[in-house]
């Protein structure tokens, strides 16, 4: 069996005195789009903070393509391979759409192969291009969430974590993110670590997934089983449809 691209194992997170991440293990392989599910407050966003180095964990181990990466920091992950779309898409409002994504290109320097990866932004969300000289900060909440998602991919990275690229907005919107995110999937073979409020459509878009409750991985399963698990249903697909 190959190793997982990406493996958390033990991993305790605090907040202050507060422990956030109760020793939850999760394994990603390339490839896949892995999603997780839960309330709010479960700890998904803060898995995914301590997966890219943004917080530190207090125990446990997070390695990447077998490797521990809990030790590198934060630029240094984007280095190795993993981007962040993070929560509330965090775009630099008074600097350009075509800014922003070369932001996202900062650790590269095979010009050559950053402007391929702008050209294949703007093919993803051909807003982007449209918009391009457009200060970041006039884009609608749509386009801003496309900016942030372009923006992690300009740095080309193995592992794409996604964190409720669909908070706010329209039903639209969410299903052209949504369909941009398996594209990317199914034509380049990135892996993609998905937390989404959305549960219905992130089963729809994922292989597999996790449920968090309070800091605790307490289910995982294929996303078929998942969608057809009473207890989902009921939790978080707003039952049986």
């Amino acid at each position: 069996m190959s190793t997982p691209i990406l493996e958390i194992r033990d991993l305790h997170v605090k907040y202050g005195n507060v422990e956030a991440l109760h020793g939850i293990g999760l394994t990603v392989n390339q490839g896949e789009i892995v999603t997780i599910l839960g309330a709010n407050g479960a700890g998904k966003s803060t898995t995914l903070r301590a997966i890219s180095g943004l917080l530190k964990p207090s125990g446990g181990e997070i390695r990447f393509e077998g490797k521990p990466a809990h030790t590198v920091p934060a630029h240094e992950r984007v280095k190795l391979g993993i981007a962040q779309s993070p929560e509330g898409r965090r775009v630099f409002g008074t600097l350009t759409v075509r800014e922003n994504l070369m932001l996202g290109a900062f650790t590269r320097s095979d010009k050559a192969g950053i402007a391929e990866s702008l050209a294949w932004a703007y093919r993803l969300f051909p807003v982007l291009e449209k918009r391009r000289d457009q200060l970041a900060g006039t884009l609608s909440g749509g386009e801003q969430q496309m900016l942030a998602i372009g923006r992690a991919l300009m740095a080309k990275p193995r592992v794409l974590l996604l964190d409720e690229p669909s908070l706010g907005l329209a039903p639209l919107l969410v299903k052209a993110i949504f369909q941009a995110i398996r594209e990317v999937n199914q034509t380049t073979g990135l892996t993609v670590l998905l937390v989404e409020q959305n549960a219905r459509a992130a089963l729809k878009l994922a292989h597999r997934g996790y449920v968090m409750e309070v800091g605790r991985m307490v289910l995982e399963d294929t996303a078929e089983a998942l969608i057809a698990d009473p207890k989902v249903q009921s939790a978080y697909l707003g039952g049986r449809k």
